[in-house]
This record gives C-alpha cells, sequence and structure tokens, in this order.
C-alpha cells in the first residue's frame, strides 16, 4: 500500500469526512441523551454504520419495541442498499475475503465515490475502494463517539438535534431533483409517505409508505429506464 493510495483515497473522502463528523457527533449526543454511553455509540458505529439507521435506532431501543419491528424497519430504511450491492458485483469481483467488509460498509456517500469516480492512474483499484470505505467508517466511528463524550461532559438541551438527518435528506432531494429531468420517482415517495402519514399516522407510516414506493418504482421500473436511455 504506497502514500500515492493513501492520498488519493484521503483527498476523496475528505468531503464524506465534514459531514459524518457532524452526523456522526449528532447521533452521539442523542444517543447519550437516552442514557447509552459511548461504548453504545462506537459499537453501533462498527457494526450497524447506517446513519439514517441509527438515528432511528436510538428511538426504537429507548422505547423497546420488538425485535420484529426492528427487523422490518431495518429492512424498510435500509432496502435500497440491496440494488447498491447488486450494481457493485462487478467491481467488486476478486476482491475475495475484503467483500466482506466491502458490502458492509457500502453507505451512500461511499458507493457515490467508488461507483462515480475512476480510479487514478497506478492506484489498484481493488485497495482503493477498501481505503475509501475504511476511511469514511472511521470519519462515522469518530463523530458519533466524539458526540457521546461531548454529551457526557456538557449538559445542554438536545431538542432538534435528530433533525440533521431530515435535513440531509431534504437536501439530497433537492439536489437529486436539480439533476435530472425525470421526477416520478421522487413524487412517487413523496405522495405515498404523505398518504401513508395521513392514514397510519407519524409512529406507523414508514414500514407502508416504504412498500409502496418499492412497489410503484418496480412497476415503473422498465419505462423510467426506457426513458434515460432516449
Amino acid at each position: 500500500m504506497n502514500m500515492k493510495l493513501l492520498k488519493t483515497a484521503l483527498v476523496k473522502t475528505l468531503p464524506v469526512m465534514a459531514g459524518y463528523i457532524v452526523l456522526g457527533m449528532g447521533f452521539g449526543l442523542l444517543l447519550r441523551e437516552s442514557g447509552y454511553g459511548v461504548w453504545w455509540a462506537f459499537a453501533m458505529s462498527v457494526f450497524i454504520f447506517a446513519g439514517a439507521l441509527q438515528y432511528v435506532g436510538v428511538s426504537l431501543i429507548a422505547s423497546g419495541v420488538s425485535f420484529i419491528s426492528i427487523a422490518l424497519t431495518s429492512l424498510m430504511i435500509n432496502a435500497r442498499h440491496l440494488f447498491y450491492g447488486i450494481s457493485m458485483i462487478k467491481r467488486y469481483e476478486g476482491t475475495g475475503f475484503k467483500k466482506i467488509y466491502l458490502m458492509h460498509a457500502l453507505t451512500d456517500e461511499t458507493y457515490s465515490l467508488v461507483c462515480t469516480d475512476s480510479v487514478p492512474e497506478g492506484v489498484e483499484p481493488h485497495q482503493y475502494y477498501l481505503l475509501v470505505s475504511f476511511f469514511d467508517h472511521i470519519y462515522w466511528i469518530t463523530g458519533s463517539v466524539l458526540g457521546s463524550l461531548l454529551g457526557a461532559a456538557l449538559t445542554f438541551d438536545t431538542t432538534g438535534i435528530d433533525f440533521v438527518m431530515t435535513a440531509l435528506f431534504v437536501t439530497i432531494f433537492i439536489e437529486q431533483w436539480s439533476n435530472t429531468k425525470e421526477h416520478r420517482p421522487a413524487l412517487i415517495g413523496v405522495g405515498a409517505s404523505v398518504i401513508c402519514l395521513m392514514i397510519f399516522g407519524s409512529a406507523n407510516f414508514l414500514i407502508p409508505a416504504m412498500v409502496i414506493i418499492m412497489v410503484a418504482l418496480m412497476s415503473l421500473r422498465g419505462r423510467l429506464e426506457t426513458k434515460e436511455e432516449k
């Protein structure tokens, strides 16, 4: 592993570091506020490593919901990663045992980096993918631990910190809306969420909304792909 590889992966992941440190700290603060210490923050960030799910997981753990509810919620929130993984099969081919970690560390931001960036000349692709994934993971763990430690050292009102993930998703939504002419998937997502929110309430709308969105997008997949090709 040479210095060029390390430098390239580090520079490419610096924007992710800026976001993950802040978002991770928010998660650590919320977890501490719910009565769970730094080792919880560390363990969840190491073994779960899913920003939105970890934020939701704070309330799930604190409220003592059933294992089935946690499993279904986790599946629905991270269902998109099934499609991420399928699209990375060829790219990760030949990585050996490293593939286990590469799959675990495939977040939205990491997927964006390894999928859209061309590997610099002279850099071994699989080592590059591994380092990008590892650096992003370290950033999130660091932010989570710092947030938990900060929450233990300082006493302040954490009301509203959980809105950070909502703000992030709104920003991503606006950016994707601006960068594409095909808005049907976005409208389906918003429409299904609003309808399910009105029918099932804020505590139970997520799973039915995700099911409706998934079914609708699968049914429109052929038309959407045809339009993109044109």
